[in-house]
């Protein structure tokens, strides 16, 4: 591997060394890549036939970053001196110090470390459509290498700190206009415009420009300080629970104040501190986890090749069947959209274009895709247009019996290489192929509402489904930008079974006397996007009433029999849909709690008799915490105890892409090893005792608790007998 990472230098005639970074793909800054820089540089500084120097990246690609698995060794170890000093050593003193000119030449893109690099250069040269950004406080952290201060002096207070705070992308061309760039080329012209531009430099016909001495940028201390201030107030809001972020500002700050070296150094120590903080730990954890769920022992290690996927039949155009062809349609697969009347059919294409509208407005497609995206639609009343598909997706109503049959009648007119995948949420795939002999090429697609736009995509196999098939989804999810996870066949799959006692939870302590909006408030400030039963509000009652009797069964005495939405629904409330729900919903307002739902919830707490003594309960907010998300962490060891999920960490990415878990924490087992198994199973034992199974710790939670090891450690040795639930 070390072979292929490399930094190499070529002397031109005219007295330029051409300095190349090689780490394929994105030529990350891996510790052999700064230490083959530092070396480059001091060569070059040294040798009489240089005059200027020309930094690049190899294969079009200039850097994309900091090598993050370095960080993972720090967060291991617990010891920074892993960290390479890059900042002041390389990009301070050898390079903006130096006594020779450098000049960057930006191609594909230069984000992160990448383009601190760049702007330790004293020009940049740069392809129009170039990507430049620094995204460090996506990982917890934030630019180390001196790019807190050399933006704001390049860009501007306003736009560098937009830059960093949302780690927001700008191309070359913005970057041309706002200073961070200094001329544009075509790729070809690159490397020779940059050479010129060196030794224009080195000969005094250009500015030699050191990025940190400027403060032309900066305004008035007066109009920085405001500037500052309003990004503090703004973090506050959007970014509470992240340090990184008020970490930023006060090292800006820092250099605003007291000059960019002084910003430079203490950027240096608290990017240090930040590396270690439990926020960075869990995003660095959430990044390589995202990373893994395409490895499918069994699937993606046999030399299998996915098998191109053109046309896409989809069974039914409601909320959920038109948000999967719009994926599908964005991601330029042909779909075949299926109804059973005129009138169905032609509202389910109105959705799509109303989606595909959407798209565009929030400017994540353009016009003319979205153009090229309704070219590939068809709409169809009977299986005509099925004998040439490659895939199907059913998304109907859950009812098994329908289900059944259409998969009986798949079978019949699609060919036989073609997989037939159902978006069932909750149903066992092996009865809604039961009725088929095609259950190799049978499998879940379970897609999340608004499935166009969440990036969820649980793929769930049977014992039987074919690696072929599941290797042939997995690439189709990654074609219409979903994160794919696989995982084993069994009532609520993955994520629904994980969180159903999520509501249910909440809906035991609203019994016990809590108060719902309290509940939410708590759910919501703990990073989720919202609590459970502004969920309930948003999904509408009809899924939670059509899974009641499923998870009943399924579940048994762990389920706790709510009546809630029951009572709500013969109160006339059906959630959003109809304005009405423990929330009110005006058009163009933020919901608002609805005080007239108490007769309901008192009729609720009457009918339920959980209050001990008939009084209401008392509860800090950490107890309300706990009760809601320890039994729900319970559930997730079962899942893992069954071998539902190939490994912890897929269910972290599930968790998090799924039901919106905060990323900041990790993913909830990666949250929950936090916390502590020990500590997780005394609490539910204790409260299994009062409140009765609903809390019960699970055997694979009690012997975590007992032996001291992480929730999400593997397993020393797998049992075979579950390979059947993959």
């Amino acid at each position: 591997m070390a072979g292929s990472i490399r930094v190499t230098m070529e002397v031109g005639a005219d007295g330029v060394a051409l300095i190349t970074i090689f780490n394929p793909p994105v030529n990350a800054l891996h510790p052999i890549i700064i230490q083959g820089l530092k070396e480059k540089y001091a060569e070059a500084m040294d040798r009489d036939d240089v005059q200027a120097i020309v930094l690049t990246g190899a294969a079009g690609k200039f850097c994309g970053g900091f090598d993050i698995n370095v960080f993972t060794i720090v967060q291991e170890t617990g010891d920074v001196s892993h960290l390479p000093d890059v900042s002041v050593e390389l990009v301070s003193n050898t390079m903006e110090a130096g006594k020779k000119p450098s000049v960057a030449a930006i191609q594909g893109l230069a984000l992160g470390g990448g383009l601190e690099l760049t702007m330790g250069c004293h020009a940049r040269i740069a392809t129009p459509e170039t990507q430049l950004g620094l995204p460090e406080l996506t990982l917890g952290v934030m630019p180390g290498f001196g790019g807190t201060q050399r933006l704001p002096r390049l860009v501007g207070l306003p736009k560098a700190i937009e830059m960093m705070l949302q780690s927001k992308f700008i191309t070359a061309k913005e970057g041309k206009e706002r200073g961070l760039i200094d001329a544009l080329c075509s790729p070809d012209e690159l490397i020779k415009m940059s050479r010129f531009w060196a030794l224009e430099i080195a000969n005094y016909r250009k500015p030699w420009t050191r990025s940190l001495d400027r403060t032309d940028k900066l305004g008035s201390l007066s109009e920085a300080r405001a500037v500052l201030s309003m990004a503090r107030q703004q973090a506050k809001k959007v970014a509470a629970n992240l340090p990184q972020h008020q970490a930023c500002l006060d090292v800006i700050e820092e250099g605003v104040l007291c000059g960019g070296q002084a910003g430079v150094l203490k950027e240096a120590n608290v990017f240090k501190e930040l590396v270690l903080a439990p926020t960075a730990r869990s995003l660095v954890h959430v990044f390589f986890a995202q990373r893994s769920t395409t490895k499918v022992p069994g699937v993606t290690d046999i030399q299998l090749k996915p098998r191109q996927i053109r046309k896409v039949a989809v069974i039914g155009g409601g909320l959920m069947g038109s948000g999967i062809a719009t994926a599908l349609l964005v991601g330029n697969i042909s779909v075949v959209l299926k109804e059973v009347n005129a009138q169905f059919l032609q509202r389910g294409q109105k959705t799509i274009a109303g989606n595909l509208e959407g798209l565009v407005k929030r400017g994540s497609l353009t016009k003319d895709k979205m153009n090229k995206a309704i070219s590939l639609l068809k709409g169809a009343l009977d299986y005509e247009d099925f004998k040439d598909v490659d895939m199907v997706i059913e998304a109907v109503i859950e009812k098994v019996p329908l289900k059944q049959s259409i998969f009986a009648d798949l079978e019949k007119v699609c060919p036989p290489h073609c997989i037939l995948a159902s978006n069932t949420s909750t149903i066992d795939l092996n009865v809604v192929g039961e009725k088929t002999n095609s259950q190799d090429r049978i499998i879940g697609a379970h897609f999340f509402s608004p499935a166009h736009i969440m990036p969820l995509l649980e793929i769930v196999r049977t014992e039987k489904t074919s690696p072929q098939a599941i290797l042939d989804l997995i690439t189709v999810g990654k074609i219409i930008k979903k994160v794919p996870v696989v995982v084993g066949n069994c009532t609520g799959f993955a994520v629904n079974r994980t969180f159903f006692p999520y509501t249910q939870g909440a809906q035991l302590l609203v019994s016990l006397g809590i108060d719902l909006f309290r509940i939410d408030r708590l759910i919501n400030s703990f990073g989720m996007p919202m609590g459970p039963f502004q969920l309930q509000d948003v999904a509408g009652y009809g899924v939670a009433l059509a899974v009641k009797e499923i998870y009943a069964a399924a579940f048994g005495t762990r389920n706790f029999e709510s009546g809630l939405v029951d009572l709500m629904a013969e109160n006339g409330r059906q959630g959003k849909i109809n304005g009405k729900g423990y929330y009110l919903y005006e058009k163009g307002a933020k919901p608002k709690p609805d005080p007239s739902i108490q007769p309901v919830i008192d009729e609720y707490r009457r009918r339920a008799k959980t209050m001990p003594g008939g009084k209401p309960v008392t509860l800090s907010d950490q107890d309300i915490l706990e009760m809601v998300f320890f039994p729900v962490v319970n559930e997730a060891c079962r899942v893992m105890d069954e071998n539902v999920v190939i490994r912890a960490s897929d269910l972290d990415i599930a968790s998090v892409l799924g039901m919106g878990f905060p990323k900041y924490r990790g993913g909830l087992i990666f949250w929950a090893d936090t916390v502590g198994a020990s500590y997780i199973s005394s609490k539910l034992s204790k409260w299994s005792e009062t409140y009765g199974d609903f809390f019960k710790p699970s055997s694979y939670l009690e012997e975590r608790a007992k032996s001291g090891r992480a929730l999400g450690a593997p397993r020393v040795a797998q049992k075979d007998s579950t390979r059947s639930r993959m």
